[in-house]
């Protein structure tokens, strides 16, 4: 007698149980060809295709695990699409593992139609308009994102909130007279990139150990020869380089920025090339100093797929313009007209 859906679905959980996931999957993909709607075991296939996680962090996938498991995730919020971790996981596989930006921003899109009130789509898609430099629509997207209507958000909403509203001031404030397109050969920025490929980026660990402790400790050394000859004046002097320390660090983070904008250009190339599938990184900067340190921070999968699209070769349209939501396209073209949108980085920072 022929098992049902829910007997071969016992038998995945079994062998997942049992950590064996290669006969889990095959048992789940039994289970949706029996029954294409059981959005159990399409969550599963997603889940079980990646790697398990190690001491409690997540492997990364490879490239055909990514896939695998992304088909399955549209199949479960196809089906379910109240699936919250269906559509968080998704949106890691697509902006963070895969580099696919324009996909992410309409899964994310998709999300909000179902929880339109929610905080976590509106960060996520912010995120991702600052790392493609698209800052009027981040701005308004911030507006959205603090507007009464939205869910109040935990604690850790709240300081992604904050965090990714700062990264947007800061990265207007870094291209408020130019923002880079590196779709376009002719633009400005990579003859400067060009100039300081052999240039590695700064680490805000390294900047902060070379330039800002060292004011701290000359401050610190000052304050204490005149106040510290009392616990009073040892307080005071504590608290002065604590708030000295903080106060510089956030000060400088923009000069930090500017030191490091050459590698950020790279940085939103790179996700220009994974999202739309084509090449903009001149041969002589792609292999540079420059370059491998921004791949580092890199997944595995984005790395796999800039090698297909290197041996594809296929160059990037100059006139090029990622294909993004509804509410975005009304206003592209205008914002690839005027890259320069002063007022606008000007709100921002």
């Amino acid at each position: 007698m022929a098992k049902s859906a829910e007997m071969i679905w016992l038998d995945a959980l079994d062998h997942r149980d049992k950590g064996d996931f290669d006969s889990a999957i095959e048992a789940a993909k039994d289970v949706v060809h029996i029954d294409e709607t059981h959005s159990d075991a399409w969550m599963g296939i997603a889940t079980w295709s990646l790697p398990p996680p190690t001491r409690g962090k997540q492997i990364q996938p490879t490239l055909e695990q990514s896939a695998k498991s992304m088909s399955s995730l549209r199949k479960v919020v196809l089906i379910e699409p109240k699936n919250i971790e269906a559509w968080k996981i998704g949106g890691w596989l697509l902006a963070d593992n895969l580099g696919m930006l324009e996909d992410a921003l309409q899964w994310w899109e998709e999300y909000r139609k179902e929880y339109p009130t929610d905080v976590t789509p509106v960060i996520e898609q912010i995120s991702i308009l600052v790392r493609l430099g698209l800052y009027e629509e981040c701005a308004e997207r911030l507006i959205e994102l603090y507007d009464e209507d939205m869910d109040a958000p935990s604690n850790q909403q709240a300081m992604r909130m904050d965090g990714v509203r700062k990264m947007v001031e800061r990265a207007a404030k870094m291209e408020k007279e130019e923002i880079f397109r590196p779709q376009n050969p002719e633009h400005p920025r990579w003859e400067v990139i060009e100039r300081m490929k052999k240039v590695k980026p700064l680490t805000s660990t390294f900047w902060l150990i070379a330039f800002i402790a060292p004011i701290v400790f000359i401050l610190g050394s000052i304050a204490m020869t005149f106040l510290g000859g009392s616990i009073f004046g040892f307080i005071l002097v504590f608290l002065l380089i604590l708030g000295s320390f903080g106060i510089l660090t956030r000060a400088s983070m923009g000069l930090l920025q500017k030191r490091n904008r050459h590698a950020l250009d790279v940085d939103r190339a790179i996700d220009y090339e994974t999202s739309s599938g084509k090449l903009c990184i001149p041969d002589s900067i792609r292999g540079s100093i420059v370059y491998n340190s921004m791949l580092k921070n890199r997944s595995n999968t984005v790395i796999e797929r800039l090698d297909l699209l290197v041996e594809g070769n296929e160059k990037i349209n100059p006139q090029f313009m990622l294909r993004l939501p509804e509410w975005y396209k009304e206003k592209a073209s205008s914002i690839i007209e005027n890259e320069g949108n002063e007022n606008e980085l000007q709100s921002l920072s």
